[in-house]
């Protein structure tokens, strides 16, 4: 585990560099390369975890890996992150971004709980379909506002070249490959102690596998953080959380309907109240410290919930 997170560091890093390079390169925002090239990169382990889990016949450990890592990534990361260092980003992301970010974990809880069509505590493969429709409008959506936008380039730093782009594309590639082997040998040998002690799938699902497969998202957010690219460290974020609910859960209920009884509404609240709180926060476009602070204190509040769930 401890190897692991090392693998995690660097990896970040490999991949925030060669994303800021194709930015400042090809003149795309910092926001749509975190949204589409790091949040997607780093929602593979998720991806890996939960199709493995709807392969399995296992729904506690696809749905629940994709609720837990989504109320890890806002409350967890982000928070963690705004605390060293405060996050600023474009008023065009407050008005599109993060209320579809919003919206998908809205109509996510309201297709488990059969507010719609099917049955309730489960994703049918109807229910699939609309969220694989909801993840290709924001990708095109995204790149369509993007190319209309025409950001200019970030200059490099002074004494910095951006190179050759093979040379950026191969950073990108190599460090989400370190990324996810390493977090694969985390989460692996977290669960082996998780079950050596009895726990649940839900529970294990919800706070190892779920924490375990975000600390790419982690790792990237911090690098990009500390390279003074705070929007790209938001869209990392708000692009994994889509990423998880409308592609992820979208072809995992396409393998089998995902049923699940140990996932509850408290989990899908807590979900949805992360984005709401996230909304709240980034009127002024701006995360502080202070902010930071209470989205990590709501991390913690949550995580003692589910242990002291587990113990009772």
């Amino acid at each position: 585990m401890i190897i692991s997170l090392v693998g995690i560091v660097f990896g970040a890093d490999f991949l925030v560099t060669g994303a800021v390079s194709i930015a400042r390169k090809y003149k795309v925002s910092d926001f749509v390369i975190g949204a589409a090239i790091i949040g997607v990169g780093t929602s593979m382990p998720e991806m890996t975890v939960s199709l493995l889990g709807a392969l399995n016949g296992n729904a506690d450990v696809a749905i629940g890996n994709v609720v837990g890592s989504n109320i890890f990534n806002v409350f967890g990361i982000l928070g963690l992150t705004a605390i060293f260092f405060p996050i600023t980003f474009g008023r065009e992301n407050l008005k599109f971004d993060i209320p579809f970010c919003v919206g998908v974990s809205v109509v996510l809880s309201m297709l488990f709980f059969n507010f719609f069509i099917g049955t309730g505590n489960c994703i049918g493969r109807f229910d699939g379909i609309l969220l694989l429709i909801s993840f290709a409008a924001f990708m095109w959506i995204s790149f369509r506002r993007d190319k209309q936008a025409k950001p200019q380039a970030t200059q490099p730093e002074e004494g910095q070249t951006l190179g050759p782009i093979w040379i950026s594309m191969l950073k990108v590639v190599g460090g989400l490959a370190v990324l996810v082997f390493s977090c694969d040998v985390f989460v692996d040998n977290a669960v082996l102690i998780a079950k050596s002690f009895g726990v649940s799938d839900s529970f294990i699902s919800l706070t190892l596998i779920a924490c375990g497969t975000s600390f790419p998202e982690l790792a990237a957010s911090i690098a990009a953080a500390i390279k003074k690219n705070t929007s790209m460290a938001l869209g990392n974020i708000v692009g994994s959380n889509i990423f998880n609910i409308a592609l992820i859960l979208g072809l995992c209920s396409q393998v089998s309907p995902l049923t699940s009884t140990g996932i509850g509404i408290v989990d899908f609240m807590v979900m949805v109240a992360a984005v709401l709180v996230l909304f709240v926060f980034s009127k002024d476009c701006r995360i502080s410290r202070a902010e930071g602070v209470i989205l990590f204190l709501c991390f913690v509040a949550y995580t003692c919930y589910l242990l002291n769930t587990q113990i009772g």
